[in-house]
């Protein structure tokens, strides 16, 4: 149906010393929304990301290959910062590269606890540096708004994303998904992404899957406009 899709695929694996009730407690229901928990106090963890992106369906070349490293620890219960290491594979038809994409720093807040407020909140800022030092640096701050239901979980991220420089625009985005736990080590779900200024959007199924030492997240998203990517 869709001739030109965008697929993304994304890994994250999560390695901890011993194994107890919080030792997956910053596991991920999806890919691209994050939830309310961030990682439990003096507790860190080392997530890997793969993400793969199709320009068209049809042809293997071209795509890009986005692998990034993320160290996160856990200030306070309430509180965690991390560092991710970014890198990039471009595959064209005739030569392929692969290069630096850069640093990230995080910040993430969730404000009181679990359902004392109609929906849980948590604040999110990311701080990017771009591996060419000579391009501006970016911030990119989410609104995380997440409730549990039973068995289900709805999630919406509001981010916005500002380049420091002069005269640069601001970038309105959203990340949103509703999952369903099957059992406690599989939960499945629905995810959209997109960008409001260049009405990009995309929708896909989730699937993630947990032991008690590590946890994987997978999803794939298809493209549902013509602004979107191919």
């Amino acid at each position: 149906m869709f001739k030109r899709i965008s697929i993304i695929i994304s890994m994250c694996l999560i390695g901890v010393a011993g194994i107890s009730e919080n030792a997956l407690a910053d596991r991920r229901s999806y890919v691209w929304t994050y939830e309310y928990q961030p990682m439990p106090k003096g507790m860190a963890e080392v997530e890997f990301y793969l993400t793969e992106e199709q320009k068209n369906i049809d042809t293997a070349k071209p795509n890009v290959w986005k692998p990034q490293v993320e160290l996160e620890y856990g200030v306070t219960d309430h509180f965690d910062l991390s560092m991710y290491q970014m890198l990039k594979q471009t595959n064209a038809v005739s030569s392929s590269t692969f290069e630096y994409e850069g640093t990230k720093l995080r910040a993430r807040y969730r404000v009181l606890e679990k359902d004392r407020l109609p929906v849980d909140v948590l604040l999110y800022l990311e701080y990017i540096i771009p591996g060419n030092f000579k391009n501006p640096t970016e911030l990119e701050g989410k609104l995380v708004f997440a409730k549990d239901i039973g068995r289900f979980n709805i999630a919406y991220n509001q981010v916005f994303k500002q380049t420091l420089q002069a005269g640069a625009v601001a970038e309105y985005e959203y990340a949103t998904g509703v999952s369903y736990e099957i059992t406690p080590s599989l939960k499945v779900g629905v995810e959209s992404k997109g960008n409001y200024n260049a009405q990009k959007y995309y929708l896909g199924p989730t699937v993630s899957l947990a032991t008690s030492k590590f946890w994987v997240s997978v999803g794939v998203v298809a493209g549902l406009t013509k602004q979107s990517d191919d």
